[in-house]
Formats: C-alpha cells, sequence, structure tokens
C-alpha cells in the first residue's frame, strides 16, 4: 500500500507522523512524506522520500501558524502529490482541512493523528466540564466552519460529505494520550482511538548536546526545562520566567518552540536554544515548565516528570486542566500573586505529582503507539470494522478543576 504522510510540517505534528510511518513502512508499505522544504531534513533523517509541497503549489500549506488561511493551497498540494505518488491512504493531522478533503477529492482513506487530549465535542457526556479556555463546543463549532468555508472554497460544497456531521476526525482520529486525560464521564466519538505518544524525533547533535551539558553543569544547580508554546492573546511568559530564575536555586534551558521575542533578564540563569528535538533536554531536567502543548507534556510524562503549565490558547488550557486534574501538573498562573520561584519550589517537592507522573507516564510507555497506529491505519485501508475501543470511554467522574483563567481561543495554530 502507498501511504502519503501529510501532516502539518511543525515537530509536534510532523514527529508523530514519522513515528507512525516508520512502523508502517517496517510492515512493508511505501511510505512517503509531503510538508514543508523546512520538513525536508527530518523526513530524510528518518529515511522516508519526501516531497516539497511548495513544489505543489502549497505555498503556507503544511504551517501549524497558517492553518486555517493555508487550507486551500494545503488541499492543491496533497491532491497533485497524492496523484503523483499513486497514494493507496493519507495519514495527516489535526486541523489539517486540506488533507481532509482531498481524500474526498482522491476517494481515498484518511487517517488522522491527534493531540495528547480530544479537543472537539464527546459523543455524549462532559456537561459539566470546566474551562480553561473556550468550551469544546465553541472550539468544535469554529473548526466546523473553517471547514465548511474551506469545502466551498474548493468546489466541494455541493459534494456529499463522506463523514456527515463529524468531518474533522476523519475515517479514524488517534489520540496520543492517555483516557486519563479525557474528562471523566465524557465519551469519544466512535471512529477516535487512543494509540499513544507516537513518539520519534530527529536525532540529537551529539557536539550540541555536549555544548548545552557543560553549560548546565556549570551552574550546578537543579535543572528546569522549559518549552514555550504560541502566547496567542494571553501574554507573555517571560517576566515570570525572569522572576523564577533569577537569584533562585534552579536553572532553565528554555526552548523557544514556535514563541517569538525572547526576553530573557541579563541575570537570569537561562539557557536559550531553539532545536529539532527535546530528549535529551528533558533527561536533564528535574521538572518540566511549559504552556500545556502535546510534545512537552508527553515527554515530560514518559520520564516520570512532574508539569508545571501556564496555558495560553487552543488546547494549551483543555491539556492543563487534563493534567492537574490527572495529579501529574501543577497551575503557574502568569498572575504574580503567587511568587514564581515559591511555585516551582512546590512543584519540585510535590512527591504525589511525581508519583503520578510516573505511573501515568508508565502507561502511555508501555502503549506502543506506532504499532497501534499502524493496526488502525491498516484496518481503514481494509475497510474493516474497527473492533470496539474498549478506551473510549473517559474514566468516571472525579473531582473537578475550578477555573483560575480564561483565555480566548485563537485559530492561528493549536499550541
Amino acid at each position: 500500500m502507498k501511504i502519503l504522510l501529510c501532516p502539518l510540517s511543525d515537530g509536534g505534528y510532523l514527529y508523530p507522523a514519522v513515528a507512525a510511518g516508520l512502523e508502517l513502512r517496517r510492515r512493508g508499505h511505501d511510505v512517503s512524506v509531503l510538508g514543508r522544504s523546512t520538513a525536508a531534513a527530518a523526513a530524510a533523517g528518518a529515511g522516508l522520500p519526501f516531497a516539497a509541497a511548495e513544489e505543489y503549489g502549497g505555498h503556507r500549506a503544511f504551517s501549524a501558524t497558517w492553518w486555517g488561511p493555508g487550507g486551500a493551497a494545503q488541499y492543491r498540494a496533497t491532491v497533485r502529490a497524492a496523484r503523483e505518488t499513486g497514494a493507496d491512504l493519507l495519514v495527516t493531522s489535526v486541523l489539517c482541512n486540506g488533507a481532509l478533503l482531498a481524500a474526498e477529492t482522491l476517494d481515498v482513506p484518511v487517517v488522522v493523528i491527534g493531540l495528547s487530549v480530544h479537543l472537539w465535542d464527546y459523543a455524549a457526556g462532559g456537561d459539566d466540564e470546566p474551562h480553561l479556555g473556550r468550551t469544546r463546543q465553541s472550539r468544535t463549532r469554529d473548526c466546523l466552519r473553517i471547514h465548511a468555508d474551506l469545502r466551498e472554497e474548493t468546489g466541494l460544497a455541493g459534494r456529499a460529505p463522506r463523514w456527515a456531521d463529524e468531518p474533522l476526525l476523519g475515517d479514524a482520529l488517534l489520540l496520543r494520550g492517555d483516557p486519563e486525560l479525557e474528562y471523566p464521564g465524557g465519551l469519544l466519538p466512535e471512529r477516535v482511538r487512543h494509540v499513544g505518544p507516537l513518539s520519534w524525533e530527529p536525532t540529537p547533535d551529539p557536539a550540541r548536546t555536549e555544548a548545552i551539558g557543560e553549560h548546565l553543569s556549570r551552574s550546578g544547580k537543579p535543572v528546569v526545562y522549559v518549552h514555550l508554546g504560541r502566547s496567542f492573546e494571553g501574554g507573555s511568559l517571560w517576566p515570570r520566567l525572569n522572576e523564577a530564575f533569577t537569584g533562585g536555586r534552579f536553572q532553565a534551558v528554555v526552548e523557544q518552540g514556535r514563541s517569538t521575542d525572547p526576553r530573557p533578564a541579563p541575570d537570569a540563569d537561562v539557557l536559550l536554544v531553539r532545536e529539532r528535538w527535546m530528549g535529551p533536554l528533558v533527561d536533564r531536567a528535574g521538572l518540566v515548565l511549559s504552556s500545556g502543548t502535546s510534545a512537552p507534556v508527553l515527554a515530560a510524562l514518559l520520564r516520570g516528570l512532574p508539569l508545571a503549565l501556564a496555558p495560553n490558547g487552543s488546547e494549551q488550557p483543555l491539556l492543563t486542566g487534563a493534567c492537574v486534574r490527572a495529579g501529574v501538573a501543577a497551575h503557574f498562573p502568569k498572575s504574580p500573586a503567587v511568587p514564581a520561584q515559591a511555585l516551582l519550589e512546590s512543584a519540585w517537592r510535590d512527591d504525589g505529582l511525581r508519583a503520578r507522573a510516573r505511573v501515568l507516564g508508565g502507561r502511555l510507555a508501555a502503549m506502543d503507539g506506532a504499532a497501534r497506529a499502524a493496526d488502525v491505519v491498516e484496518r481503514v485501508a481494509g475497510a474493516s470494522p474497527a473492533p470496539p475501543a474498549g478506551v473510549s470511554a473517559a474514566p468516571p467522574a472525579g473531582p473537578s478543576v475550578p477555573t483560575k483563567e480564561k483565555h480566548e481561543y485563537a485559530i492561528s495554530g493549536p499550541g
């Protein structure tokens, strides 16, 4: 079977797709990657054939920042590349409306790789879920509107949709987290499956990891790994980072990710990096501070590390609420009312957080996400009925998490 991987080209979306693609290739399938030219190095590192979307009219087509406006270009590039390669099936990521519509035009199956938690409406239950950001209903409504607008723009409005009222899920949506992270009592849609983290990243540069390690060793302070996502309208985390890592007992290695405008104070114990990998950096840390995006959260949990989370938009408040509810994370508000150093100290010393992170991380590590994802892909390709999900229902109801902050949802990207 010929499979075209066409996820967003940002690492948090591309790397899980590569993990699934490598397992599919191991099983004998012909797997290639379509993405922005910036993804070429990652595909080459994985040994997968690569096609640049720009060569198929896909300028801005697979950018998380431009996932809404870039939908039409993504549609064109995916249709052209899939026809050229003779793709029998597409594997894409959430928010790739162009790839979903391309699958309809091409009449091929499409599997969507999701985040660590479900972004959209539950099939049933979860009605009392508290919200750090926008509600599921509001998020779902906006995403459906964007999908419908693109459907009209690409000339498919008059064609009966393949998936009726759930077009965002494709033929299957794969979640990379654990059922415990879903809201208690929330029932996932039938086509949604938990597969696990789908861990893969480019091979770290040994010289670079050694240089970073030497820098951290010179300080001798305990290391906090900080991974920044998009700020949206929530404001910069830098004032709190400077407070947390100036004159205290911790040092930070700060992955800038897709954030902009770094502002470390001159005397802050902060090392700024922008790498295509995070594994060796998380390995050096005893705590992970993040805005609440899937990649750093899963990386921390897989290593049994507790989290401090400061969410802004999109999935960030949703995943933060899930991790706090599961007892593996502390909320790290931007408000200076609670001293930042005290918050870090409390999270670092919380044996309960650490123990629960080890348990949850152990379950995630045991899931063999790539094999599970490949099973679903092969099942979808064979058009055979999916077996009972078994884990589709979230765990029984537990204590709710009080709303602490409100963040306006932004449609420019998922964090």
